[in-house]
């Protein structure tokens, strides 16, 4: 089938291609807006200042931060254990932060760690991340070469939901159903086993067509 014969044959059933892209786009955004619930994200950054930054001298500079970059991966793995989540989830009331999504982010040169906490509630979101900072700091004093980890800035909660993306699901149903359409389209074309002209008459009859006969209405 070549596109020419596809677009004709897309214009020819335009209805259904132009119908069910809007079902679906239409449903999916009917299902986003009543069961699926805005998600809020907060976000904070904090600082790990190792023991050794004191006493820290030109001589011994580069050593120093190769061992505190490599403890600040330490502590961004720390705020996704067991034992923090747990502890900040027993603090805001929500057992194990269930609903609630933690992304820790650290880049190998800088021993800044970024944190974003996404939930349903934008004030308990906000809280999670300043208490995940403060218990952090807490632990890591105690069991890691840390002096401190001191936070940038505060979390404060979102006005705006971070999520989810309506619009994108919607655009995504509406392409699905576009080619959904195509396929039912082509599919039917190819099971359709009707002699609609001239040339599905030569591929099933190998004779030539020497005359055709033209179909009058309201005459004999």
């Amino acid at each position: 089938m070549t596109l020419l014969e596809l677009l004709q044959l897309l214009k020819k059933h335009l209805r259904l291609v132009v119908l069910l892209p809007i079902l679906c786009a239409a449903a999916v955004g009917a299902y986003s807006v009543l069961f699926m619930r805005n998600t809020y994200t907060a976000s904070t950054s904090m600082y790990v200042l190792a023991q050794s930054d004191e006493s820290s001298n030109a001589a011994n500079l580069s050593q120093d931060l190769n061992a505190s970059q490599m403890l600040t991966n330490d502590v961004a793995k720390l705020l996704q254990s067991d034992r923090i989540v747990a502890k900040t989830g027993k603090q805001v009331g929500v057992p194990q932060l269930r609903g609630y999504k933690v992304n820790v982010a650290s880049e190998t040169t800088s021993r800044v760690i970024t944190l974003s906490v996404t939930g349903p509630d934008a004030q308990i979101a906000a809280t999670v991340a300043n208490k995940m900072v403060k218990n952090v700091s807490d632990v890591a004093k105690r069991v890691m070469n840390v002096k401190a980890v001191n936070s940038i800035d505060r979390a404060t909660a979102p006005s705006t939901p971070s999520g989810p993306k309506r619009a994108l699901y919607v655009l995504v149903a509406a392409l699905a159903g576009f080619f959904a359409a195509v396929v039912i389209v082509v599919v039917s074309d190819m099971l359709n086993t009707k002699i609609r002209g001239q040339h599905d008459l030569e591929q099933v009859v190998p004779v030539p067509v020497i005359g055709r006969i033209p179909v009058t209405k309201g005459g004999r």
